[in-house]
């Protein structure tokens, strides 16, 4: 491996791309600041640049194939421009990516935090150059968060996962649960606020498991219930959000907690995976769905009009027509207010994969179309729930159609005509109507 660092004398650009979750999306910020930090210019993915980093995701299938395409239009761009792949998938299958036409690097865990280390000169390789650690030295942190990329910051806390669901590689794409530092976290917090950023939403693998490895070591040094104290001290933060949440985790004290508190935001992102016990038995989920129900319970009891998001997986070996109507009557019944539903896929290295009961690829399909219909219903319903309610938006960046859209405490989507002075900010509102995309019109009350 060459040694000698490449001279930027010469200005040079670099173009991110990422897949995946809001944790991918921190992590490709932070590494972005690295790359400005010696001297490269940050430009849009579709624009012309001298370096492509595509931050990759392996949840599933779609997120896989997605990588080609996006490498084909970087080199549209530049065909001569040096690709870089990073991420879960470049740590599960280094070789694979290393090996589609166009890619010159593939960085592993913990490599992608030091890439620009790896850089040299930016000569394209016949095939990609391969950093890839085994994933038990995945076991140091590497804090981050994203700004300048959209209203709101992502902010990571945690990292890894020492749960062995039967279906989920992300244990061997991370690594081993793993903690920020309070001290660090408070700082990130802090350095978010003095930017202007109205909203931070928590991120991680695993973020209820906050406060393990710490420093290093495998007990908590804080609870996540600590870490929302404390984070509700920072000066000067209008929201804070929780991303999703494992329902064992969520326990009622944080649940009370973020009722009480003047800046976490009445929304919540609960996994279930599977309305059904048997189900969730085997993909090894820690929780029966008698204590999914509670979760919600407890929430809509303090909250009545919190927002409940819902992660759902169809298709998983063994799902008989009976057991996904378990899951799906379950969900119609309960209190919930949108579904991210997930259609089951094979992946390498998991016990599911070898499980017998594989449902059919069409059933699988239109199993996951119910449940998106379903979501639908659930979401219109939810909205209804809204209207006549004062409430507060904070506005995105951007212009779609003549329009800019915005987001109340709890996730209801408004919008209003595109004014680009309302970007990044708060406003008291009230709610009216559903427009015919589904959105939420309103009456200002501060204007």
């Amino acid at each position: 491996m060459r040694t000698d660092k490449m001279d930027v004398s010469i200005q040079k650009s670099v173009a991110f791309y990422t897949l995946g979750c809001k944790l991918n999306f921190s992590e490709t910020s932070t590494i972005a600041r690295d790359f400005e930090n010696i001297g490269f210019e940050r430009v849009e993915f579709e624009q012309k640049a001298d370096i492509y980093v595509i931050n990759t995701c392996s949840v599933t299938d779609n997120a896989d194939k997605r990588f080609k395409t996006i490498v084909k239009n970087a080199l549209k761009q530049n065909e001569k421009a040096f690709l870089i792949a990073i991420g879960c998938y470049a740590q599960l299958k280094p070789e694979e990516l290393a090996k589609v036409d166009g890619v010159d690097l593939v960085l592993g865990a913990t490599e992608k935090f030091k890439v620009t280390d790896y850089i040299h000169d930016l000569s394209k390789n016949e095939i990609g150059d391969i950093h890839s650690c085994e994933i038990e030295e995945a076991d140091f942190y590497v804090g981050s968060y994203s700004i300048g990329d959209r209203t709101r910051a992502f902010l990571k806390v945690q990292d890894g996962c020492d749960y062995k669901c039967t279906y989920c590689t992300i244990p061997l794409a991370r690594g081993i649960s793993r903690s920020d530092t309070m001290a660090n976290v408070l700082k990130n917090a802090r350095e978010i606020s003095d930017k202007g950023i109205k909203e931070i939403v928590l991120t991680g693998v695993n973020i209820g498991d906050y406060g393990k490895g710490e420093f290093g070591n495998k007990k908590h040094e804080h609870t996540f219930l600590e870490l929302v104290q404390e984070l509700d001290k920072v000066p000067n933060l209008n929201r804070l959000r929780i991303s999703s949440i494992e329902p064992n985790l969520l326990k009622d004290e944080t649940i009370e907690f973020v009722k009480n508190s003047n800046i976490f935001v009445p929304h919540f992102h609960i996994p279930l995976q599977s309305g059904s016990d048997t189900l969730l038995k085997k993909m090894k989920r820690r929780y029966p769905v008698a204590t999914y129900t509670n979760r919600v319970t407890r929430i809509k009891e303090l909250m009545p009009n919190a927002c409940i998001g819902v992660d759902v997986i169809v298709g998983f070996p063994g799902e008989t027509d009976e057991l996904f109507l378990e899951t799906y009557n379950y969900l119609s019944e309960m209190d919930i207010s949108y579904l991210h539903v997930f259609t089951y896929s094979e992946r390498e290295n998991t016990e599911a994969v070898d499980m017998p009961g594989v449902v059919d690829k069409k059933v699988r399909y239109k199993r996951s179309k119910m449940l998106r219909g379903l979501s639908a219903k659930k979401r219109r319903f939810f909205y209804e729930g809204q209207l006549g309610n004062n409430l507060e938006v904070l506005f995105e960046s951007e212009n779609k159609e003549g329009y800019i859209h915005g987001f109340t405490q709890n996730y209801v989507k408004v919008k209003a005509p595109w004014n680009p002075e309302l970007v990044n900010t708060l406003h008291k509102i009230k709610l009216t109507e559903i427009d015919e995309d589904g959105v939420v019109r309103f009456e200002w009350l501060d204007k």
